[in-house]
């Protein structure tokens, strides 16, 4: 029977204070996303002066803690791992996970432990009961280690497995590339931890630094022991975030030495033919190999791991028509469909890990660790990219931490210095001039390119350069077992970070020449050109380098107020500094065009055009002193868990709360860069073979053969020496964030673990991307509903602004129920289900909106983000002959489709085109339902392990993904939109199209541990 805690009388306010202050004097370290366990409980019958003694069972770590006067205790600062607690005499062996909050009571007699999950601690398996954290508001599961080591996977990515904890979706598409969403937010505001090092890219999208359009792994999956995900309501330490965080536990050396290798494999001859492959299987492979080994230094004081994995994949591609093109491919030339065809794209990559690890006392520990991550990949071909366009991406992130933990009876306390550097660079492979053979739809008023195919050099914009580069320090300090009207863990940390930020958007080479392809062949000379011009203007640069100091302070208290509540509030604030962005200057020349007199409104500056917009561009103007850092980002949190029968049996639990991501720095160097490099597109006409301009709202210049020889060339035809393409940021830029809600209830059913939440995400203040240029009456349609690409600042193409604008909305019910493994049953289970309601008002990964005058005109529509059903079934069973067998189902409804549709419709702001959000048709059917889905795949593994000798071992698996051969196509065929007004479209499945995951592949896994 659990007693009641008694209180003290000491006051919150004093409490919060103190432990405020004594953060900011303790010494300080790196991002204050432990992925550290506490234990918490109560000893019967415990004697004045008695104490509890943890030890963990993999390294010999020992920590101890007082027993207070009521019988309780609490450890904070455990790593993840089995443990022996003890006092008294009683004794229990527990398994703590990452980043948990565990309850363990020792009663009057000892517990035998029960034959739990097999936990392997990278050396040491041990049999104990799994302490699940049900008591808390935060919205998420554990990804344990028999995941990682049973369910079927396609990739060595360890974030694969997020995708079945309720709401999360990983993605493989056409080219091999991976992705991670939570809820209906795009990659970009999630968050890794790693050992509570932060991962974020702050440059480019995709979340993680590394990992934007990308076949690797941000971390070797051997050195991974489990890892938490969380899709809302994470505590006040997560920052940099607001949409699912990860945080995972590394695996560390223990007294023992020992270690593992794997060597998987696969290629075409080990697969179906994808629907790209008419003319046969392309050549294809994936080889992924690794090694760890850790192991004493000193026994039960000091251990070393390390961890290599590789990767040498060619991924399969076609080069074909776009699907609006194939109608007319009898017009190609031959010697152009020739081009056409199989061909890949190959990528390396390697991992290192490793970690040191010291105690040399029982309250300290010291841990060093460094990562590697080194790729090389070739990109840029398939579709309609033949395989001269191909661009090559060198992506590097190496990173180290020093980190310091002391704990004292009271407190515990976590100090972390990083270092980190991350680089990405695309370039185009090869040089001079690239051709776009296109067909012209001319039979609306606005003619539509159709591509047939595209040769020769990238363009000059698929040079880039983006990294980060510089340290960080931080420090987190926990007060356990305060008492006030119950008991109180507070935690609190400030975090510094010194980053140089770098981006390059393009570079001055490899023009593009269109030619029209039509019934007499191929145009003689090209209709247009578009290339990217050096442009001299004051305070333009075409590499921005810019610091970043960042800083993050938060106050998090987990308040026991009894037996059944748990309280969670917590506070964060975060600031940064980009002088990049604050000390920008607005050029002398473009303030004075935007406040010349218009040629259109005698008497008024151009800039009056803006004003029906509700636009004052003195709020985009910048002095470089008049723009500030946004200063209010303070995010509230709060949380609850209710235990209704005080056993954990039936826990409510809810909470709401903000967070706060980042701009990414990408896009604040948009102003600086992009008038310095420029886009230009020059169209052309030729009165010897009688080609006319394109268009009759075009000038034109008279061809001449000359302008295929070089940039130079191009930069002496009139009128492209004085004018550019500019950027303009409003003044008073915001952070984006999202504010979070969810209500729930967990149940645990014999032996299954079950929950029900609702979740609601609302995400404010994304950057968003409009066009200055109106017509002279400030109207940004004319009669016929077209954009006024003509109407540009005077002496200048195309001016954009950035503000702040972009929003989701979505709602989600989770449901989940687990079946743990266990020995005795020989079977673990996990099933969860996701109904998403979400819209948006621009599609995830578009910050451009050029459709409306601005992104107040856009309507809220279904978003692309994700489907509106998703299930997820995975689970692994021991089988005879000491085969272990694994399996995984993913099913989903068809994502919605974002779009600009024509229907016949005229919006009052004059737009003929409205931004839709429609669903397309299922592609396929799994046992009920009919054609409703539009993503299945059933994955499966078998895996054998051989004993030769001792504790060497051999293994031998087989994956089978994918295993009834899914079509789960990504590419569709807008017939009609509807008419008069009435939004009905049609849309059909491109059935020879690019399809995301993989066909049905066997990979074949060979290792062994020792």
């Amino acid at each position: 029977m659990k007693k009641h805690r008694t209180v003290s009388t000491l006051p919150a306010r004093s409490l919060l204070c103190c432990a405020l202050a004594a953060s900011l004097f303790a010494t300080t370290p790196a991002m204050a996303q432990s992925s550290n366990a506490t234990l918490r409980g109560q000893v019967a019958s415990a004697q004045s002066g008695s104490e509890v003694v943890v030890t963990n069972v993999a390294t010999g770590s020992v920590r101890r803690a007082p027993v207070n006067a009521n019988g309780n205790y609490t450890i904070v600062g455990l790593q993840p791992g089995t443990y022996t607690v003890e006092s008294n005499g009683i004794s229990r062996t527990v398994t703590l996970s990452v980043a948990s909050s565990a309850t363990v009571d020792l009663g009057n007699e000892t517990a035998a432990a029960p034959a739990g999950d097999a936990t392997t601690l990278d050396t040491v398996t041990v049999s104990a009961p799994m302490i699940r954290d049900v008591k808390t508001s935060e919205v998420g599961n554990t990804i344990s280690a028999r995941q990682i080591q049973q369910l079927p996977q396609a990739t060595r990515n360890f974030l694969e497995f997020a995708d079945t904890v309720p709401g999360m979706v990983f993605t493989i598409d056409q080219d091999g590339n991976t992705k991670l969403r939570g809820g209906a937010s795009n990659a970009s505001s999630s968050n890794l931890y790693i050992d509570g090092v932060s991962q974020k890219s702050y440059v480019s999208g995709g979340g993680i630094a590394g990992q934007d359009e990308t076949q690797g792994n941000p971390f070797p999956q051997l050195a991974i022991g489990e890892y938490k995900v969380i899709t809302s309501n994470y505590k006040a330490e997560y920052g940099q975030i607001s949409g699912a965080a990860i945080t995972a536990a590394t695996k560390s050396g223990t007294n023992e030495f020992h270690g593992e290798t794997f060597y998987r494999f696969t290629n075409q001859d080990l697969r179906e033919k994808r629907p790209d492959e008419e003319n046969g299987k392309v050549d294809s492979q994936t080889k992924e190999y690794g090694v760890a080994i850790g192991g004493p230094l000193i026994q039960d004081r000091m251990h070393f791991f390390f961890a290599y994995e590789g990767k040498d994949n060619v991924a399969p591609k076609s080069v074909q028509p776009s699907a609006e093109a194939s109608p007319f491919i009898g017009l190609l030339p031959s010697n152009l469909r020739d081009q056409y065809g199989a061909s890949n794209m190959p990528f390396t990559e390697d991992l290192y890990f490793g970690k040191i690890d010291f105690e040399p006392t029982d309250n300290d520990r010291i841990e060093l660790a460094t990562q590697y991550r080194d790729e090389t990949q070739v990109s840029n071909v398939g579709g309609q990219n033949a395989p001269d366009r191909a661009v090559d991406k060198i992506n590097k992130d190496k990173r180290t931490s020093l980190r310091w933990q002391h704990s004292a009876d009271s407190w515990f306390n976590e100090a972390i210095l990083t270092t980190e550097d991350s680089r990405n660079v695309p370039t185009p492979r090869g040089t001079g001039n690239g051709s776009i053979y296109t067909y012209i739809d001319r039979t609306e008023a606005d003619p539509r390119q159709w591509v047939f195919l595209n040769t020769g050099a990238a363009s000059g914009e698929d040079f880039k350069l983006r990294s980060q580069k510089g340290w960080s320090f931080q420090n987190d300090l926990t007060f356990n077992a305060l008492q006030w009207h119950g008991e109180h863990t507070i935690k609190t940390g400030v975090t510094y970070r010194d980053i140089k930020l770098t981006s390059r958007e393009s570079s001055s080479l490899n023009p593009q020449f269109s030619y029209e392809v039509g019934q007499n062949g191929i145009a003689p000379v090209p209709f247009q050109v578009r290339y990217i011009r050096a442009f001299d203007n004051p305070g333009q640069v075409p590499v921005v380098e810019s610091p970043s100091k960042q800083y993050g302070i938060y106050l998090q208290d987990d308040w026991a107020v009894n037996d059944k509540l748990m309280l969670n509030i917590g506070v964060r604030y975060d600031y940064e500094d980009t002088p990049a962005y604050t000390d920008f200057v607005t050029s002398q020349p473009f303030i004075n065009a935007l406040y010349s007199d218009d040629p259109d409104n005698p008497g008024q500056p151009w800039a009056n055009r803006l004003l029906p917009s509700g636009i004052n561009v003195a709020d985009y103007i910048s002095t470089g002193k008049n723009r500030k850092n946004f200063k209010d980002a303070w995010a509230p949190r709060f949380g609850f868990s209710y235990d209704f029968f005080g056993d954990e049996s039936a826990v409510l639990h809810g909470g709401a709360g903000r967070s706060y991501d980042r701009n990414l720095f990408e896009q604040l160097a948009l102003e600086s860069v992009k008038a310095a490099l420029s886009p230009v597109v020059v169209y052309f006409s030729d009165a010897a073979s009688g080609q006319p301009c394109f268009r009759d709202d075009r000038v034109c210049t008279a061809w001449n053969p000359g302008y295929l020889n070089g940039i130079d060339q191009l930069n002496a035809i009139p009128g492209t020496n004085d004018s550019s393409e500019l950027f303009m940021f409003k003044n008073k830029l915001k952070t984006p964030y999202s504010d979070q809600y969810s209500i729930g209830i967990s149940n645990q059913v014999g032996d299954w673990l079950t929950d029900v939440t609702f979740q609601r995400v609302l995400a404010y203040d994304g950057l968003v991307m409009s066009l200055v240029n109106r017509y002279p009456n400030g109207a940004y349609f004319d009669a016929n509903g077209s954009v006024p690409w003509g109407e540009p600042v005077p002496g200048y193409r195309n001016t954009i602004l950035g503000y702040n604008g972009l929003e989701q909305r979505s709602s989600q019910f989770l449901l989940s129920a687990e079946k743990p493994y266990t020995k005795e049953s020989g079977w673990g289970l996990n099933l969860s289900y996701t109904h998403t309601s979400a819209r948006q008002n621009r599609t995830i990964d578009e910050p451009f909106a050029f459709d409306k005058a601005t992104i107040r005109d856009y309507p809220f529509v279904k978003s692309d983000a994700v489907s509106a059903h998703r299930f997820v079934a995975s689970g692994s069973i021991d089988g005879p002959w000491g085969v272990t067998f694994g399996a995984k189902l993913v099913l989903a409804t068809p994502e919605p489709i974002n779009t600009i549709a024509c229907y016949g419709f005229t919006d009052p702001d004059g737009g003929t085109c409205q931004a839709v959000g429609v669903t397309p048709p299922g592609n396929g059917k799994f046992l009920l339902g009919g054609k409703i889905w539009g993503y299945r795949t059933v994955d499966l593994q078998a895996n054998k392990e051989f004993t030769v000798v001792g504790d060497f071992k051999l293994n031998a698996r087989i994956n089978v993904l994918n295993a009834f051969n899914f079509k789960n196509f990504t590419q569709y065929q807008y017939n009609s939109f509807g008419s008069d007004g009435r939004l009905q479209p049609d849309i059909t499945v491109v059935d020879n199209g690019e399809i995301s995951y993989v066909p049905r592949s066997v990979v074949l896994e060979v290792g062994a541990k020792f």
